[in-house]
């Protein structure tokens, strides 16, 4: 047997989960995905959760609003310094000229894959008619997919929801439009944007999406262990899956579910040691990336998801909310996690 058929029977041996995925031209890892959060996914988080073992992160949302680019906050969720390829980058806007230029800025900036967000539940995406808000307006969705994709030489995905409201689920419409338009790609969170985070993310019609076009994809919503993310693949039939929500605190959830398709145990949590090194070296990451100011205030939502549970945590988190510099910060959590 050569050496190429070797590599072919391991890799058909391998559960599906850790089995490279296509999209477009491009090779990802493995079908373990960082969903994209706004104010989680950065550039710190998204190399954490690929050093744990996850395939492919997409990027915090850009709004498609070329007065915003130059804004620091921006420029901060169009960093991809030092990150593992392929490198994605979310987008997010209501008209089609507009979407077209940020796509374009993001593959200037660095992109590999544009994917354009018609997921997100918040009013204030929402009221100018972007996120999931687009999903009341079939003619519209074409027409920005359409205009994306033609506007970039890169795979362009899409990231969505079952449809705007309980009761009017369009996804499959949806879907076979985003194929039609030549996106790379699926991801859809397994709720209405009436749900918002509400209830239980629903699998059902992602089933039929996948059984009704032929591009991958990405199941999300609500998948929370290594069990969880084997149980709705293989529910779907997905092509991957995407944990958002779950990998808050715990980047070690990639590493967790691939440990899991291998053996079938689910290894311990890290303990007190592990976690220590854990958090101090994000922590040190998001100082370097943000600075004094910004990074001691963005690291405390970080710092609470890592120490929620542990002994002790309410008060120590109400104590390290107070500190004002990095270094009062790091040495208040070093000391926390101590032995």
């Amino acid at each position: 047997m050569t050496t190429t058929q070797n590599q072919e029977k391991t890799l058909q041996n391998q559960h599906i989960l850790l089995q490279p995925l296509q999209i477009g031209g491009l090779t990802i890892d493995n079908r373990l995905c960082v969903a994209p959060m706004a104010g989680v996914t950065d550039n710190p988080f998204r190399k954490l959760c690929k050093s744990f073992g996850a395939g492919h992160a997409v990027s915090e949302m850009i709004i498609a609003d070329t007065a915003l680019y130059a804004r620091k906050k921006s420029l901060y969720r169009a960093n991809f310094d030092g990150e593992i390829a392929p490198i994605s980058a979310q987008i997010a806007g209501a008209e089609p000229d507009k979407l077209a230029d940020a796509a374009r800025f993001q593959v200037d900036n660095g992109a590999q894959i544009v994917d354009i967000n018609m997921g997100c539940p918040a009013k204030k995406v929402c009221k100018k008619l972007a996120g999931s808000a687009l999903l009341q307006d079939e003619d519209l969705v074409k027409r920005l997919l359409d205009t994306a994709v033609n506007a970039v030489n890169v795979p362009v995905t899409l990231k969505t929801r079952l449809g705007f409201a309980n009761g009017q689920e369009n996804i499959l419409s949806v879907a076979k439009i985003a194929e039609q338009a030549g996106i790379a790609a699926i991801a859809i969170h397994g709720r209405t944007r009436e749900d918002f985070y509400t209830g239980q993310a629903r699998y059902e019609l992602i089933k039929e999406v996948k059984q009704s076009i032929n591009i991958p994809v990405i199941v999300n919503g609500d998948i929370d262990s290594p069990a969880k993310a084997v149980a709705v693949q293989a529910m779907t039939g997905a092509d991957a899956v995407m944990i958002g929500r779950a990998a808050q605190g715990q980047p070690w959830i990639f590493r967790d579910i691939a440990h899991f398709v291998r053996t079938g145990e689910v290894p311990p949590a890290p303990n007190l040691t592990e976690l220590r090194q854990i958090v101090l070296a994000h922590l040190e990451e998001l100082y370097r990336f943000y600075g004094e100011y910004s990074g001691c205030r963005i690291a405390r939502k970080h710092i609470a998801w890592y120490t929620g549970g542990l002994p002790n945590s309410n008060a120590f988190r109400e104590a390290m909310y107070a500190c004002q510099t990095t270094d009062e910060q790091f040495a208040a959590v070093a000391n926390f996690l101590s032995d």
